[in-house]
């Protein structure tokens, strides 16, 4: 007797959270990945902005001793009376620990450009005016992080606001993704491809989770007016509501009405010498006199965010024609403290060298993660291509954008830094030119991805990445002053410290080429009925 066997139809099953998390993990990362790694890379460097700029300014002179605040706007106030008599407003930034130079800005109502705005760089010592080479600096990276630089400013910041809300749906449904994450932070698995790969990235995950989870959710505060104005229209209707708004979250103080009376300003020095007195001598973040020589003259002296953990403005405010101190801001609401908590806490203008230097170091992981998940993407794909040497359109778009993403981006920032020191300083709009030469060479890299093959392109960029960076203390050394040997016989660290990071950082490309070169990938091309049926989306763990 025999056994008929009827074959039961086979029932899809269904999806769970993990997976569809891990879907999700995988294409909001892939999306926006490129450009969260050029925010990521930009606003690291940006917690070294100030040094950035000392080095990008070799004429400054090296400050052994940070020069009294007090005294510096005294000297400043002098100088400016003398520079700019009929400017409406002074504003005094002293030198401090990390900064070198007085930076100033006036208000010239004949100026059409820039608001009437006005800007220049001091000596604190002598109070005249430095001939510097025309340059952003720090302030690139740190502009470009948020705004793109080249878009309009409104929409590069919102642009920047939706890969931040990817990211943090990324951050959400990679924790729910990965089970074992905090169990694979310490399982790594050197030279097995795909697998370390994904052990890498759930590596630098983990290591600083709280920090990126709190970098994403501080950076979209800081842009919360913009995603989100209604709750500030409701609340604040009149334009007088929304000037108490602004109060309560800017130092700004309205100039009064001139009066038309000439009347000199009293002491700058004393005024300062008493918010010195309240808030520590080195902790003055900036003087602006309004109606300087007016009998309506207003000096505001603000505080510095040094060792606080807020931005939220403190300010004391003085009558400048006899120094009577008028108010003192020390506090401000709920909703206020909250924001410039999140604030400082997203921009780490509190921190000291040590903490500086672990958000950098944090923050590059986090640049890591971003790089080695789209890394990921193409690495498990790759191994299920029906013909690997032949990818379709899709994954080599993938590919190379993301050789010139991560390799690319730093070849462009080294040539940004060559441009400093190789452009003359007679180029008209020379600052703009270092910039044009920054795009301009990442447009290069990515010109250079589609005429090689993608190992080879790897390799050939990520070989001049170490290069450009490894060289670029010799070239300081060659056409400035202060060659590294000069740096550490004054002392001065900033340099000397650029210098010894560019090298770590040449050695860490050196090492990335060496590794690209000697991978040999393992492919395991797919059977017919997996072709077929080749999905858009990765099996597995994401991204």
């Amino acid at each position: 007797m025999s056994v008929m066997h009827t074959r039961r139809p086979r029932i899809a099953k269904a999806r769970g959270i993990r997976q569809t998390m891990s879907d999700l993990h995988i294409w909001v990362g892939l999306l926006v990945g490129w450009i969260l790694y050029a925010m990521f890379l930009t606003g690291t460097v940006s917690y070294f902005r100030d040094e950035i700029s000392q080095w990008m300014r070799p004429e400054l002179p090296f400050q052994e001793k940070v020069p009294d605040a007090a005294e510096v706007a005294q000297r400043m106030a002098a100088t400016l009376s003398t520079l700019a008599p009929d400017s409406p407003q002074w504003s005094i930034g002293p030198p401090h620990d990390r900064s070198n130079v007085v930076n100033a800005f006036w208000r010239d109502p004949k100026l059409k450009n820039r608001r009437g705005l006005e800007s220049a760089v001091f000596d604190p010592v002598s109070g005249q005016r430095l001939t510097v080479r025309d340059t952003r600096g720090g302030d690139f990276f740190y502009a470009f992080h948020f705004n793109l630089h080249y878009m309009s400013p409104i929409w590069g910041r919102w642009i920047v606001s939706f890969c931040a809300m990817f990211m943090l749906v990324a951050i959400v449904s990679g924790v729910i993704t990965h089970k074992k994450i905090f169990t694979d932070f310490f399982t790594f698995r050197w030279g097995k491809g795909q697998r370390s790969w994904l052990d890498a990235h759930a590596a630098l995950s983990v290591l600083g989770l709280p920090f990126h989870f709190m970098i994403t959710y501080s950076g979209l505060v800081t842009l919360m007016l913009l995603l989100m104005p209604w709750g500030g229209d409701a609340a604040f209707k009149t334009r007088g509501e929304r000037q108490v708004m602004n109060a309560e979250m800017s130092a700004f103080v309205p100039p009064e009405k001139p009066s038309g009376t000439k009347v000199p300003l009293s002491s700058i020095e004393t005024m300062v010498k008493q918010a010195q007195a309240l808030w520590g001598t080195g902790n003055i973040g900036r003087v602006t006199i309004n109606n300087p020589g007016d009998a309506q003259a207003r000096v505001v002296v603000v505080r510095g965010d040094g060792g606080r953990v807020s931005t939220s403005p403190q300010y004391m405010l003085f009558d400048g024609t006899s120094g009577r101190l008028l108010d003192v801001k020390s506090r401000v609401g709920a909703a206020a403290e909250t924001r410039g908590v999140l604030y400082a806490l997203h921009l780490g203008r509190f921190a000291d060298t040590v903490v500086r230097w672990l958000y950098f170091l944090v923050s590059l992981a986090g640049t890591a993660m971003v790089g080695t998940g789209l890394i990921l993407w193409t690495v498990k794909r790759r191994a299920k291509l029906p013909d690997p040497e032949n990818p379709y359109f899709g994954f080599q778009l993938v590919e190379r954008l993301n050789i010139a993403s991560i390799a690319g981006l730093s070849i462009a920032m080294a040539a940004f830094l060559w441009s400093n020191r190789l452009l003359p300083g007679s180029v008209l709009e020379r600052a703009e030119w270092e910039i044009h030469i920054f795009f301009f060479t990442w447009a290069l890299t990515l010109a250079h991805t589609t005429m090689r093959p993608p190992k080879k392109a790897w390799v050939d960029q990520l070989w001049l990445a170490a290069v450009l960076l490894a060289l670029l203390p010799v070239l300081n050394a060659a056409v400035t002053q202060r060659p590294f040997w000069v740096s550490i016989a004054q002392g001065d660290w900033v340099f000397l410290a650029f210098d010894l990071t560019l090298w770590a950082l040449a050695g860490l490309h050196a090492t990335l080429a060496i590794r690209t070169m000697r991978h040999r990938p393992k492919t395991r091309p797919m059977k017919p009925a997996q072709r077929r049926r080749l999905p858009t989306v990765l099996e597995g763990e994401g991204t």
